[in-house]
């Protein structure tokens, strides 16, 4: 009797295991390709739209967007593509990958001139003063890193910082690079730098030093999922989402 119930127990646990597999796999699996400047706001957007939507299972592959976007050019799998620069998204629109009727300028950035908190930098022209080492995205990769030597640039700081530069795959590897003090100063985006307790914002460009910082957002027509992929997307531009956006410091596109 005993042997019988616990071969019953077995088997109902077997069946409830079942159930739940198969519920899993009833689930559609979206993946979004972004920016890793976004990680810290899509996550709170994604738990919201899993209430929404709880048969949409999103999953984010994060980078640089350059690094994306190459991804994706040779055939790597995604849904929607999330960039921190318009001429990575824009390539794939060439490539005729973005369906153009959901493509949109969806939010803006800056960028700004962080520094560990006991620093003395707190101007752009005081970098002439680093001694160790500035961290900055890979210029033809990362968007921030584009931005960042744009500006440098256009104040005549290049030449004498670019030996001393260290680059990161993306924004947040730069901004892990000041927190650890691997870098004296950086730049990033000033979403990220405000995410973090253990740098300081230096100094924030002078205006038109740098081109306007666009993210937009798009739906790869090579997505198996076209009509979850039009749910996501449809959130992500709602208004509801753009609140959320605005909390993490991001700007409306028009407002860059």
């Amino acid at each position: 009797m005993k042997t019988f119930m616990l071969m019953a127990s077995m088997a109902a646990i077997i069946a409830l295991s079942g159930c739940s597999s198969s519920a899993e796999k009833g689930k559609t699996e979206l993946t979004v390709s972004a920016a890793a400047s976004l990680k810290d706001v899509l996550t709170e957007l994604q738990k919201d739209f899993n209430k929404k939507h709880p048969s949409i299972q999103v999953s984010f592959n994060y980078g640089g967007s350059g690094a994306l976007q190459q991804q994706i050019s040779q055939g790597a799998p995604a849904d929607l593509f999330f960039s921190a620069a318009e001429d990575k998204f824009d390539v794939l629109q060439e490539e005729g990958k973005i369906d153009k009727q959901h493509a949109t300028d969806l939010v803006g950035n800056e960028i700004v001139l962080i520094t560990s908190k006991d620093s003395k930098i707190g101007a752009f022209q005081n970098l002439d003063q680093l001694k160790g080492t500035f961290a900055m995205g890979t210029p033809e990769s990362v968007p921030a890193g584009h931005y960042a030597k744009e500006t440098l640039s256009n104040l005549d700081l290049w030449d004498s910082l670019k030996e001393k530069v260290v680059y990161g795959k993306d924004v947040r590897q730069v901004l892990n690079y000041v927190e650890t003090g691997n870098a004296e100063a950086g730049i990033v985006y000033k979403t990220d730098a405000s995410a973090s307790k253990n740098v300081k914002v230096a100094a924030v460009p002078p205006e038109g030093s740098h081109s306007a910082i666009i993210y937009p957002l798009g739906i790869l027509k090579e997505t198996r999922h076209p009509e979850e992929a039009e749910k996501l997307y449809t959130y992500l531009t709602s208004k509801q989402a753009m609140k959320t956006f605005q909390k993490y410091g991001f700007l409306k596109a028009e407002q860059t």
